[in-house]
This record gives structure tokens, sequence and C-alpha cells, in this order.
């Protein structure tokens, strides 16, 4: 007799109801993703900052103000800066897929994104360490030449001690916005959130994986944004 009632009371049981985190897409391949749009984001991050320094000291140093004035080569260097800036990410990313391949071996996954990630966002931080540098006051640096300091000294103890609190801010505003672009790379195999989001929240409509995805981003933009405004208000001496 007992045995006849089991099957009817498990059938009378309500279903338990299924929360988000429940979606076996969230517990098996969010915290993968996640490591990928991290590693894109630190990696172009690093190497942005990088090299994106080196280009704008390069402005500075040939622009009206810098130490090796020279119009020709600044206005060749103004040209690759603004042709780089103004160059759409999806665009750039689909149009350096040999230049990638060469690099990598590939021009799918997070490694592979990190090249146009980069030579995107290398003009980007250039032109915001140049307008950071050259509203250091002038006088600071004729005075430094007036105790006999070099050029190295005046640019990297003067320019670039000066205007570190900015450099700080545009790296974080450049880190950020790299972080948002890691997550189009998703579109075209670059991996991580953005891949996650377009594959499971957009195509196959899981609205709490498109939901979970943008939460995430959003947490990681405002950690960032903390820690740069931190660094920066401990390196201000003014």
């Amino acid at each position: 007799m007992n045995s006849m009632l089991l099957p009817l009371a498990a059938a009378a049981a309500p279903p338990r109801s299924r929360t988000w985190l429940d979606n076996p897409v969230i517990q098996r391949k969010l915290g993968h993703a996640l490591v990928e749009t991290l590693s894109m984001t630190v990696v172009s991050g690093a190497l942005t900052i990088l090299f994106g320094l080196m280009l704008g000291l390069a402005l500075v140093s040939t622009g009206k103000r810098g130490q090796f004035r020279n119009p020709s080569l600044y206005w060749v260097l103004s040209q690759i800066v603004n042709i780089g800036r103004s160059m759409p990410f999806i665009i750039l990313m689909v149009a350096l897929i040999p230049i990638t391949r060469m690099l990598v071996g590939t021009s799918l996954g997070w490694q592979a994104a990190c090249v146009p990630l980069t030579i995107g966002a290398i003009p980007f931080y250039a032109r915001l360490v140049e307008t950071a540098i050259n509203d250091v006051d002038h006088g600071k640096v004729e005075a430094a030449l007036m105790m006999g300091a070099s050029g190295r000294q005046i640019t990297w103890g003067v320019l670039v001690r000066e205007a570190l609190p900015i450099l700080i801010q545009s790296a974080t505003v450049t880190i950020i916005t790299l972080l948002g672009y890691s997550a189009m790379a998703g579109a075209v195999g670059g991996g991580g959130v953005g891949d996650l989001a377009i594959q499971y929240g957009y195509q196959r409509n899981m609205v709490d994986v498109m939901v979970i995805t943008v939460v995430v981003i959003v947490v990681i933009v405002g950690i960032i944004q903390l820690l740069g405004d931190m660094l920066s208000r401990l390196v201000n001496h003014r």
C-alpha cells in the first residue's frame, strides 16, 4: 500500500524552482570566461601603458615644446596616432588577423585578442600621455635646465613625475576601455565574458547569463576605477 502511495506523493510534490545560479552555463563556464577576460585586460593593458607612454613621450619631445623639436617627425607620429584612434575595434581586429596569426599562431582565443587590443589602445593612451605632459608647468622644465639637468632627467624626473597622477588616471580610463573592447572581442572568437554573453545570453536567449555577465563587468570596472583613484591620490604630492 505504501509503495503505491510513494509515486503519487512524488507526483504531487511541487517542482523545485530553479535559480539563476543553477544554470550549468554559469556554473561551468563563467569562471573560465572571467579568467580569459582578466588575462586579456591585464596583458594588453600592460603593453599599452608601456608602448603608449613611449609614443606619447616621443610626441612631446618632437612637438613645439619638446627638447628635440622635429615638426616632420611629429606630424608623422601624430597622423599614426590619429589613424589608430579612428579605427573601429571590430574592423581593426579583422584587419589584423594575418599579423595576429604571425605573432600568436592563431586568430582565436584570448591570446590572439591581445594583439588588436594592444595595437588599438596604444594610440589612445599615447594621446592622453601627450596631453598630460603638455599640461606640466613649463617653468619647472626651465628651472631644471638652469640647474644643469640632462634630457633624460627632465623627461623622467620632471615631466613624467609631475604628470604621474594624470598618467595613472589616463591609464585607468584606458584599461577600462580595454575591458569593454575585450567583451567586444568575444564576437569574433576572442573568448572571455563577452563570448559567453553572445553565445548563451543572446543567441540562446538565456537572460540570467546575460544579466550575470553584465554584473561581472560592472563590478570589475568599479574595482579598476577604485584602484586607479587610490593610486593616483597616493602619488599626488601637490
